[in-house]
């Protein structure tokens, strides 16, 4: 119990400490980055911001933090691209860092399409044709490396379920709509509470808010037998394989993620997100109790996460790619396409580009914040 909030209160203090670039996801680091031409930004892609990054959010995850892998690995693969063209003395653009935020998901996952699919939906706002093949050519390189590294594996392994159609008629308009509202509502509650923390008397206590982000999330975790720990990986995968998780996991994964990005620490939503939408496909399989659950699942996973991060294209392809089942591609497309418009609906801005704002100068921060449109 005393173990989490503790490592939450020293990843705070070394993150405002020692290193202010590493906070949150990374992300928003890159999209900050991508939009600034001052010297400043190179100080996100540093060595020290790169070695930092990985330290805490390994620290994060230890303390039984809801963070994932991905949103660090973008920020170091952006990091590691800077690095290599300043050694060569190449020259730096905005494709470099789009590139290598594309590589951070690709190696995470093992899923070089979504990686090109981020770079295009999340990153690149507007996508250039002359950067394709630097992005194709580095998360061809990043997907080598894992693969040489940990294996040609399925993230959650094969899935091969299916769903007849007057099931996905059903199940898949359902499953957007509310997953999306759900996702939409956790973005607009973390915008609004982080806004509100800032502005009283906690936001000039960093260290003892992230304390007390860390008490919540240790008793989440202890009150659903450590679900909610970590990246929520194997209570994802388990739910895909159609074994029954803790029926709360999805609320409290939810809660325990929230409380985690209000936190501050460095770490990723990705995986999180997809966990918290594998508990709600776990609650939406009850309705279609004749269906494959793993089926029902991945359409709560693909609706949740696209409400959350708002990029339908990259969440179908992550799914498909983790899962390696393709049977379902319709279907979850067409869940996405509904959960991004309920998630517009819920919260007008699009999470990383308003989280964005805190890597910005004063005077741009309202561009990056646009509503979408």
């Amino acid at each position: 119990m005393a173990l989490t909030p503790a490592i939450f209160a020293l990843c705070a203090w070394m993150t405002w400490r020692f290193a202010p670039e590493t906070g949150g996801s990374g992300i928003p680091q890159v999209l900050a980055a991508i939009r600034r031409d001052d010297a400043r930004a190179d100080q996100l892609f540093s060595v020290k911001t790169a070695l930092a990054k990985i330290g805490l959010t390994v620290l994060a995850l230890f303390g039984g933090a809801s963070v994932g892998r991905e949103g660090p690995t973008v920020q170091l693969g952006a990091a590691i691209m800077t690095g290599t063209h300043q050694l060569t003395g190449a020259a730096m653009r905005r494709g470099v860092l789009i590139s290598g935020g594309a590589a951070g998901v690709s190696a995470a996952f093992n899923t070089p399409l979504a990686g090109i699919a981020f770079a295009i939906e999340e990153l690149a706002v507007a996508y250039e044709q002359r950067m394709a093949a630097l992005v194709m050519g580095a998360v061809i390189i990043a997907g080598i490396t894992a693969q040489g590294l940990a294996g040609n594996y399925v993230y959650f392994g094969e899935l091969g379920a299916s769903l007849p159609l007057h099931t996905v008629l059903i199940a898949a308009p359902l499953a957007g709509l509310v997953g999306g509202a759900l996702g939409g509502g956790f973005s607009r509650l973390l915008l609004t509470l982080r806004a509100r923390v800032r502005a009283g008397a906690l936001g000039r206590r960093p260290v003892l808010f992230a304390l007390a982000c860390g008490i919540v999330v240790a008793m989440l975790g202890i009150a659903t037998g450590g679900a909610t720990w970590g990246t929520g990986y194997e209570p994802a995968r388990l739910l895909l394989m159609g074994t029954e998780a803790n029926p709360w996991l999805g609320p409290a994964k939810f809660a325990a993620t929230l409380f985690t990005s209000l936190s501050g620490i460095p770490g990723g939503i990705f995986a999180p997100s997809l966990a918290v939408g594998a508990g709600f496909g776990q609650w939406l399989s009850l309705l279609f109790p004749d269906s494959a659950i793993g089926a029902i699942v991945m359409l709560g996973m693909v609706s949740y996460f696209t409400g959350v991060v708002r990029a339908p294209l990259t969440a179908v392809i992550i799914l498909t790619e983790t899962t390696g089942n393709i049977g379902l591609i319709l279907p979850l497309f067409a869940a996405a396409l509904f959960a991004d418009w309920a998630g517009s609906l819920v919260c007008r801005k699009r999470l990383y580009h308003a989280l964005a704002e805190d890597f910005m100068p004063s005077a741009e921060k309202d561009e990056v914040a646009k509503p979408a449109g």
